[in-house]
């Protein structure tokens, strides 16, 4: 039995009051929890679906006026807007001398080669970012540092590239390309084509080249990346 009080004001009441833990449960408050939780989530799950840059890495092969060799490497893209990127690019061209040369030299026993360490940055123009199939093309500069090579065994060949070594050579680069990025959600596929052009005049690398005064490097690759 509860213990009633005398009000001098009006009636008897109570001395306690329900606590807060039991008040009656309103049923206003569950949309407005669940739309609360709408409301944060939206953005991140819209942010999700609309990356814009993306990291990879990829692997290829030369072709045309050079041999042909593996290449090799990694890449940034960052947007400044759905249809413009800013693009990083560095990787390895593990040989660029003339492919007639190469040829001669297959009837010889010693193996020469020229390979180049890069590393450019540029624009590229791509299709837009809601798209699951986004064509590009770009274009890039940057400088690409030459390393001639001798395929000779033992001391020999170890005492001939270390004295090769003292004649790299860091040389200016251009480029173009084009390709397709195939996406889907946080995972991408880029198969794509890149022009290079390592322009250089010195007389060791117009013999790699053939009196070509420069490398022109056709390239074939497939990258594999992350968006974010």
């Amino acid at each position: 039995m509860r213990r009633l009080i005398l009000n001098r004001r009006g009636p008897l009441h109570p001395a306690w009051r329900p606590s807060l833990a039991l008040a009656p449960f309103r049923p206003l408050q569950v949309p407005i929890v669940v739309l609360c939780a709408i409301v944060l989530v939206l953005p991140a799950l819209a942010d999700a679906q609309t990356r814009g840059g993306h990291i990879e890495g990829f692997g290829g092969t030369t072709f045309g006026t050079t041999t042909n060799a593996p290449t090799f490497g990694g890449s940034i893209a960052i947007p400044i807007g759905d249809h413009v990127q800013i693009i990083g690019e560095g990787g390895r061209l593990t040989d660029i001398k003339a492919d007639l040369l190469d040829d001669v030299l297959d009837f010889s026993s010693v193996d020469v080669g020229m390979s180049a360490w890069y590393g450019e940055g540029g624009i590229r123009f791509i299709g837009s970012r809601y798209s699951s199939v986004r064509p590009y093309v770009e274009a890039t500069a940057g400088a690409a540092r030459l390393n001639p090579t001798v395929g000779i065994d033992g001391w020999l060949g170890a005492i001939t590239n270390t004295g090769l070594g003292f004649l790299s050579r860091t040389e200016p680069l251009v480029g173009a390309g084009g390709g397709v990025l195939i996406q889907g959600g946080p995972v991408l596929v880029d198969v794509g084509y890149r022009y290079k052009r390592i322009m250089t005049s010195d007389g060791l690398s117009s013999a790699f080249s053939l009196g070509n005064n420069g490398f022109d490097i056709n390239q074939v690759r497939v990258g594999v990346g992350v968006r974010f």
